[in-house]
């Protein structure tokens, strides 16, 4: 038989299995306890390898815990547990809990956890549990982990900036740098301030648990060295359905403030819960734990990291539930164990839907800017900034441009209620602002989020606009970079989204196009009419161009022989290439109504049939059918790596192809040891 065939087995059956051979194991001959997870995660504990790649890595000092689950021998208890490493017993206090759901797991397993490790020595580390039961009978298993050293070889970073592109693969930035700057005879007419960034690799992106991440351990493993599964961030994974209890990894920014006195800066265009905001300073192993998430921005990222600006959408989860549009509830909220909180030092937090975060926030010191003309007009000495432009997800780059130049014209932002937003460069600047009065130096996590939300909705001109606009920050970062040569500054992603390729260019006028999509009554004469005498491949595509306006955007996206954008991770959709003029509904954002200019918002491709009228399925009307690749409506993650690149101290480590949590140690390396 095929090694690598595996039989799915019942949880029971590898339980009693592990303890079998446990019993053989031991001279007695008596059953020992079976351990069935010993976290940090291994795979010297899960496959018997003690080979390299070493599954989990951290930096000398860099905190986290350590948790086995166990489970004894039928009629028996767990009567003690010990954690050493290299043989050597770690000291403190080891709890025991129980699992959850319990029926799920055999009688008397528990959960031993010792929180707040640390290890200073570089190298790779044995880490054994020994597990006694009530009968004196001990069982030992054996995991490993690594400390990474620390070579002190020159000055070091005084501040790392992460440009994060939320689903932006190689084509999301090919498609922004010809719809931005445009191609002539072969050459690209001005390079991206992506582009500009002069040291570039590969990332490789699976999390813990699978070779497609989602955007939770995406971005911890940027800012904690480790992988975690899939929807979760900080954490590992453990047995209990708790959101808030799993074992814990210590962040970049808590690390640097810990250690080095810096500042943590938050900036995304998304809601500021949502995972890759959150993956650098909360830990939970629920990303959508709304209410929890942003009390702990405040409750333990502020004390605990340095936090000193907090930037994006998301008031929703900052208002007391009996206040319109607020989104808390109880079932979001958390309160942290006694040992867990003890041992890192944190709030224990309180469930209080009714608790009103904003004014908490403005209590603590934060100056509150709710719109872009608040934002510009914050004083130069401002300390802290919390920024919160809309209940959730903030508007794209279309919506608010378009608000921009029609500003006597309802919009998709007042549909939305929000009509002044600020731009991600516009926050980008101030953030650095903020951040650049410790003179110890800060770390700054900046997202363009909609690169990926609208990659999911197939909605190729607003996720190309969108990459634009968080070209538009980069390039705000690139400028701080050239006059602070002390700064290390890093663009990626978290993953691809989407399968995105440019196929090539529209044949036709975009009249003609328009003329196209409208006049088809059956699916044949739309694949004819919007495929066959549309699409433009190899010398066909020629160089589509966008005519710019003033404020650094197209001034039109539906242009004669326009991009045509493929997705290979696609649902079902209906296409006919031109710019929508509304976006998708966005289900976040906790009114679902026409809204305040009584604007449609468009339904996802839903194809049950059950559609309302008020929000019809995009692009319908031309008929034009392509049948996706997955099921659902909307386009998902790929495994595809994606593109890193660097400038400024320590930048010269960003080359070749890596794993994701490489980028963390490289970072640091250069933020504690130095680079040449």
């Amino acid at each position: 038989m095929n090694a690598k065939f595996k039989i799915p087995l019942n949880r029971n059956l590898i339980v009693a299995a592990v303890a079998f051979i446990a019993g053989l194991a031991n001279p007695s001959g008596a059953m020992g306890a079976a351990v069935t997870r010993l976290t940090p995660p291994s795979m010297l504990f899960s496959f018997n390898d003690a080979g390299t790649p070493v599954t989990s890595r951290f930096l000398p000092g860099q905190r986290f815990d350590l948790q086995a689950t166990i489970s004894p021998v039928a009629g028996q208890a767990i009567s003690s547990v010990q954690f050493k490493v290299n043989n050597s017993v770690v000291p403190g206090t080891v709890t025991l809990s129980d699992p959850s759901p319990i029926g799920s797991f055999p009688a008397g397993t528990k959960i031993a956890t010792l929180r707040a490790y640390s290890n200073l020595i570089a190298g790779i580390k044995t880490l054994t549990v020994v597990a006694t039961q009530s009968d004196n009978v001990a069982t030992t298993r054996d995991g490993n982990f690594e400390i990474v050293p620390i070579t002190q070889i020159g000055r070091r970073a005084k501040n790392i900036i992460i440009l994060l592109g939320d689903g932006m693969g190689i084509a999301h930035r090919t498609a922004a740098r010809l719809m931005k700057n445009g191609s002539q005879q072969g050459k690209a007419n001005a390079p991206l301030a992506m582009d500009q960034f002069p040291v570039t690799g590969l990332v490789m992106t699976a999390s813990l648990n699978s070779i497609v991440t989602d955007s939770a351990p995406g971005m911890a493993c940027y800012s904690s060295g480790n992988k975690a599964n899939n929807n979760q961030e900080g954490v590992f994974p453990d047995d209990t359905t708790a959101a808030f209890d799993n074992p814990r990894v210590e962040y970049m920014g808590e690390y640097l403030a810990r250690t080095q006195g810096k500042s943590l800066g938050i900036v995304t265009t998304a809601d500021v819960f949502d995972a890759t905001p959150a993956a650098n300073a909360v830990h939970t192993a629920n990303r959508g734990a709304g209410s929890g998430i942003c009390d702990q921005y405040l409750d333990e990222s502020v004390p605990k990291a340095n936090l000193k600006v907090l930037l994006g959408g998301g008031r929703k989860w900052f208002l007391p539930s009996t206040t319109s549009g607020s989104a808390r509830t109880d079932s979001l909220d958390y309160v942290l164990s006694a040992e867990l909180a003890s041992a890192w030092g944190v709030a224990p937090g309180l469930i209080d839907k009714n608790r009103d975060l904003l004014a908490d926030f403005q209590a603590a010191g934060f100056t509150y800017s709710p719109t872009a003309t608040a934002l510009s007009a914050i004083p130069a000495n401002t300390d802290k900034l919390l920024g919160l432009f809309s209940l959730s997800n903030m508007n794209v780059t279309k919506d608010k441009i378009d608000k921009r130049r029609n500003p006597g014209t309802p919009g998709v932002v007042d549909t939305y209620g929000f009509p002044d937003q600020p731009m991600l460069d516009e926050m980008t600047d101030k953030a650095l602002q903020v951040l650049s009065r410790n003179a110890n130096g800060f770390v700054l996590m900046v997202e363009g989020a909609s690169i990926d939300k609208q990659a999911h909705n197939m909605d190729s001109e607003r996720w190309i606009l969108d990459a634009i606009e968080f070209d538009n920050a980069v390039e705000k970062v690139r400028l701080f970079v050239n006059a602070n040569p002390d700064t290390l500054a890093f663009i990626t992603a978290d993953h691809e989204c989407g399968g995105i390729n440019i196929i090539g260019a529209s044949l036709l006028t975009d009249a003609a196009l328009a003329a196209k999509a409208s006049n088809n009554p059956d699916q044949a004469t739309a694949t004819a009419n919007l495929r066959d005498a549309v699409v433009g491949l190899y010398d066909a595509a020629g160089f589509p161009s966008y005519p710019q306006a003033a404020d650094g955007y197209p001034s039109t996206t539906d242009v004669d022989n326009r991009l045509l954008i493929g997705y290979a991770s696609s649902a079902d959709r209906y296409e006919d290439w031109r710019t929508n003029p509304f976006p998708i509904h966005d289900s976040q954002q906790p009114f679902d109504t026409t809204g305040l200019s009584g604007l449609p918002r468009l339904n996802t491709n839903d194809f049950s049939g059950a559609v309302n009228p008020l929000r019809p399925v995009r692009d319908a009307v031309s008929n034009f059918f392509i049948t996706g690749q997955i099921p659902g409506s909307s386009a998902a993650h790929t495994a595809s790596d994606v593109p890193v690149s660097a400038t400024g101290r320590g930048s010269a480590a960003f080359t070749g192809v890596m794993d994701n949590t490489d980028l963390f140690f490289k970072a640091m390396q250069a933020a504690l040891g130095g680079a040449k």
